[in-house]
């Protein structure tokens, strides 16, 4: 069967009423009406026929079948861990957790926050530090994050100068170059074994344990700094300090890394939650998301994205960074997997990688091969005068992969999958064999080794047994709104089906256990699912080329507008270093444009919610000659296919500026219209919204960025090339940035094919519509088209109602939840208002069932409007109502329990019950928690 019927939820009866409702005759109509036809494309996407489930399953087994899987010793930042079934069975093969958005909304997202909490609280207890993030995209672009984090933070400094230890991932270095060099920051790489170099610094950056496994004491250095003026952030690896002296012990302002090795494949290269942790004093300035405590309306303890204002869609270009996207998915995954085994578990294994690495060194010292350090945990350099090439070839003879490190040296990692025989077969292939007597030579010595305590909140000794582990995820994921419960209406944030034959293959070890730097010889089917993937890509967008190494949609838009100022370089023009973004623009278009080293000018917005050609003219004409380009989104953020389009970039290309159409509402232009064709020079696409890869609780994502002919040579390089990337600006630190789901959208693509694609545009377009006209006569769509449609997403005004009764947005949202739905966008791109994505993949019953929830919403508004019910003791003001609260002995509300419980007959049917009441925002600002409450909390609550 066709997988096309599986993917869209309307079947042609369905459709038939949708149009009529809207007041079309069938989808050609609609279009026609909805899509100015100055972008419309006239000729089909050429891609494959569309294959079904079976088929393309059968395809990509053939393509993965050309991956060559080894043993992985390669190490270079990624390590060969053991994903525990129990996890990989709950959590990354589960939809209850892959499909649920960001935790905006807190009170249907308690699951989600407290096993990202759990994350936080395992990181703060492993580097000794008093706060942690939500993670990050992988462990480059987090040490650039803490360099750019160190020089806000340090204002005492005048110096734009910092010192990054030569030991440091040379993938960490090649991003770091990048980033540094596009915002002014001198980057110094220096041997610091005897010292800091001489001058001034703001920051230094140290490295635990070097990519030589050299590990090293750290609180001389950190001292130095210190007293320098300098701030310290430490490169760290999570396994090792369950054995080492934590970063924070040592003086470390801020300790990051990758924790990958914490049960997540290796995914050929991503993704993998990056972590940040820092000591108190620096939480105003982190990076991404923290999960922080407050309580509810109950006074019960409850979990909430903390700082929200840090985010980059409040504060624009005064954001702490672009990062939207981040790898919640996989850093629940590593929380639990720190639960899992807890801190007797890990430092069991840490130990057994360190036994193995010293088994190694001893073999290969008795043979006469130098091992460079005795001070390891998990690698080994071993010299081999001239022999490094013969030494790889036989290990790989063996079916291990181990590092070239120049012509004379070989590296070893051990990871927690390895054992004895692995190690033995690495010694035969140096010419060694192993040795019952290692002496205690290569023991850590006591300097080095930690002492105290961590991991010793209940959290990580209550959950070891399968059955313990399997019960705590699934009521982790009771707490939850996802796409397996009900549609997710986000406006800009498509939450569409993310089907199980394209999950499927993620977990396959052709694709899963495979290092991104091993030789390519064994690397053919990923190379060819990538060389495929692209291609179709720019066929869609009508680009020239596409790089999928940007790991979220915010580095996509980084990847774009440094190609684009870049090419401006290129050409003599330095001048050109101001980007004109429209009001209505996402937030971290102008971060995005901060990072790229790009004064961000706003243009307004006209009163149709167009760009006002008027003002766009007037700003160009301001700007001048310092224009680097514009970021229009497209459809653009209010909803609306704009007519004027391809006026605005003409305009621009006038005036010698690119255009950057943001891609995120890609989704209404597939088939239909390419932004390469009608004017756009460069775009990010969103995988995780368009192309099907889940948003797993806030990532993984993955921002492709395409761009035309004359930007090629300024898409992002290869982090691991010999240079260094010394002028490729990569923007990931693995070359295909997050391979390892881009499966998922190689399977959607290759099920719907051309017709499919654009089927499902034609289908998002209609749905949104008919949200629209079913909605119109109580909240009124605030922008249409000049053909009076919408595009994929519609914004609902309540303004006018919240003026005559005084119910807000917000209140609308928590009322939301008590009908069983995630609440749509709240307050953007209008303050006021909730923008609305139905996707294609919602059938009817579920649009009307939203439908219903929002017409008896107003129902309730229009009661406090007529006096009938005082505000504040309103259902809605007192929303969302727990199934605690709704037991209670004593209710003194004004409206019976049954209301608030059951607003609708069917949800007697089937309810879920929110698990926390209205969280207080602001109180978990004002006390600042962000690591697990004690158990007695909750108790004490009651």
């Amino acid at each position: 069967m066709s997988f096309l019927p599986r993917h869209l939820g309307p079947d042609a009866a369905e459709t038939a009423i949708m149009l009529e409702t809207v007041g079309a005759a069938d989808l050609d109509e609609l279009v026609a009406r909805a899509v100015p036809a100055t972008i419309a494309s006239s000729e089909p996407l050429g891609l494959p026929a569309p294959m079904s489930e079976h088929e393309a399953l059968a395809a990509l087994r053939r393509v993965a079948a050309k991956n060559r899987v080894m043993t992985q010793m390669i190490g270079q930042g990624y390590a060969d861990t053991v994903t525990p079934p129990a996890l990989r069975r709950n959590i990354l093969e589960n939809p209850a957790w892959y499909t649920s958005y960001t935790p905006y909304q807190p009170e249907i997202s308690q699951g989600r926050l407290e096993a990202l909490l759990t994350f936080q609280n395992a990181v703060m207890d492993l580097t000794g530090l008093d706060l942690a993030n939500a993670s990050l995209l992988d462990e480059a672009t987090a040490v650039a994050e803490a360099v750019l984090m160190m020089r806000r933070a340090n204002r005492k400094a005048t110096s734009r100068r910092v010192v990054v230890d030569a030991r440091t991932l040379p993938q960490t270095l090649a991003v770091l170059r990048g980033r540094c060099r596009a915002v002014g920051i001198e980057l110094v790489v220096a041997d610091l074994a005897e010292g800091l170099p001489e001058g001034e610094l703001f920051g230094v950056v140290l490295t635990q344990v070097g990519v030589d496994g050299e590990v090293v004491p750290l609180a001389e250095r950190a001292e130095e700094a210190h007293a320098r003026g300098a701030l310290v952030a430490v490169a760290t690896d999570l396994l090792a300090l369950t054995l080492l002296r934590s970063p924070g012990e040592q003086g470390a302002d801020i300790a990051v890394g990758s924790a990958q090795r914490f049960g997540v494949p290796l995914f050929f290269g991503g993704p993998h939650a990056a972590f940040l942790a820092c000591r108190k004093g620096l939480e105003r300035n982190l990076p991404g998301r923290l999960v922080g405590v407050s309580t509810d309306s109950s006074g019960r303890p409850a979990y909430r994205l903390a700082l929200q204002t840090r985010e980059q869609h409040i504060r624009r270009e005064k954001a702490t960074s672009n990062i939207c996207t981040a790898q919640a998915l996989l850093a629940v995954v590593a929380g639990a997997y720190a639960a899992y085994h807890g801190a007797d578990g890990l430092r069991a294994i840490a130990e057994r990688v360190h036994g193995l690495a010293a088994r190694l060194a001893a073999g290969l010292a008795a043979a006469g091969v130098r091992v460079v350090h005795d001070r390891f945990f998990d690698t080994v350099l071993a010299e081999v005068p001239g022999r490094a090439d013969a030494v790889v070839a036989a290990a790989a003879e063996r079916g291990i992969n181990v590092r070239r490190a120049g012509a004379d040296h070989v590296s070893v990692s051990v990871g927690e999958p390895h054992d004895e025989r692995d190690v033995d077969a690495v010694l035969a292939a140096f010419g060694a064999a192993a040795t019952d007597d290692a002496g205690g030579a290569w023991d850590l010595p006591a300097e080095l080794l930690r002492t105290d305590s961590y991991l010793t909140h209940p959290v990580f000794t209550l959950h070891r047994s399968e059955t313990a582990m399997m019960r705590w995820l699934r009521s982790l994921a009771d707490k939850d709104l996802a796409l397996d419960r009900t549609m997710i209406p986000l406006g800009s944030c498509t939450m569409k089906l993310n089907a199980a034959a394209e999950m499927e293959p993620i977990s396959w070890p052709e694709f899963a256990s495979i290092h991104p730097l091993a030789p390519e010889d064994q690397t053919l089917g990923w190379r060819e699912l990538i060389a495929q993937l692209e291609s179709w890509l720019t066929e869609i967008t009508g680009y020239a080329a596409v790089s999928v190494q940007p790991n979220a949609g915010s580095q996509g838009e980084l990847a774009g507008l440094l190609a684009i100022r870049r090419y401006h370089l290129s050409r003599g023009d330095r001048q050109r270093t101001t980007v004109l973004i429209p009001s209505s623009a996402h937030g971290t278009n102008a971060a995005s444009a901060v990072l790229a080293d790009l004064k961000v000018v706003v243009v307004a917005t006209a009163g149709d919610g167009s760009v006002d050609l008027d003002d766009l003219a007037a700003k160009i004409g301001s700007v001048g000659e310092e224009l680097a380009g514009i970021m229009v989104t497209y459809p653009s953020t209010h909803g609306v296919f704009e007519e004027q389009i391809t006026a605005v970039c003409e305009a621009v290309h006038a005036a010698g500026g690119q255009v950057y159409v943001d891609g995120a509402n890609l989704n209404a232009l597939m088939g239909l219209a390419r932004p390469g064709r009608f004017g756009g020079d460069v775009s990010h696409l969103n995988l995780h919204k368009t192309f099907c890869i889940p948003h797993g609780g806030g990532g993984p994502g993955v921002g492709p960025v395409a761009v035309a002919e004359h930007l090629v040579p300024f898409l992002p390089g290869d982090p691991a090339a010999p240079d260094g990337g010394e002028d490729s600006f990569p923007v990931s630190q693995a070359r295909h940035g997050s391979a390892g789901v881009l499966p998922i959208s190689w399977m959607y693509i290759a099920m719907t094919g051309a017709e499919g694609l654009t089927a499902s545009s034609r289908t998002a377009i209609l749905s949104a519509n008919y949200v629209s006209a079913r909605l119109a006569d109580v909240f009124p769509t605030l922008y249409t088209g000049p053909g009076g449609f919408v595009a994929h997403e519609c914004i609902l005004d309540l303004r006018a109602l919240t003026k005559a009764s005084g119910v807000t947005a917000e209140d609308v949202c928590k009322r939301l939840v008590d009908y069983g739905f995630h609440a749509p966008t709240l307050a953007f791109p209008v303050a006021g208002t909730l923008m609305v994505e139905p996707t294609e993949s919602e059938n009817l019953a579920e649009l009307d069932r939203f439908v219903a929830a929002m017409r008896a919403i107003h129902a309730e508004m229009t009661a406090v409007a007529d006096g009938e019910v005082a505000l504040e003791d309103s259902v809605l003001r007192r929303a969302p109502h727990t199934a605690e609260v709704l037991t209670a002995d004593e209710w003194d509300r004004a409206y019976p329990r049954s209301r608030a419980a059951y607003p609708l007959p069917e949800l007697r049917r089937a309810k879920f019950w929110p698990p926390v009441g209205r969280v207080e925002n602001a109180a978990g600002d004002r006390n600042l928690v962000c690591s697990c409450p004690p158990v007695e909390a909750f108790a004490a609550a009651g």
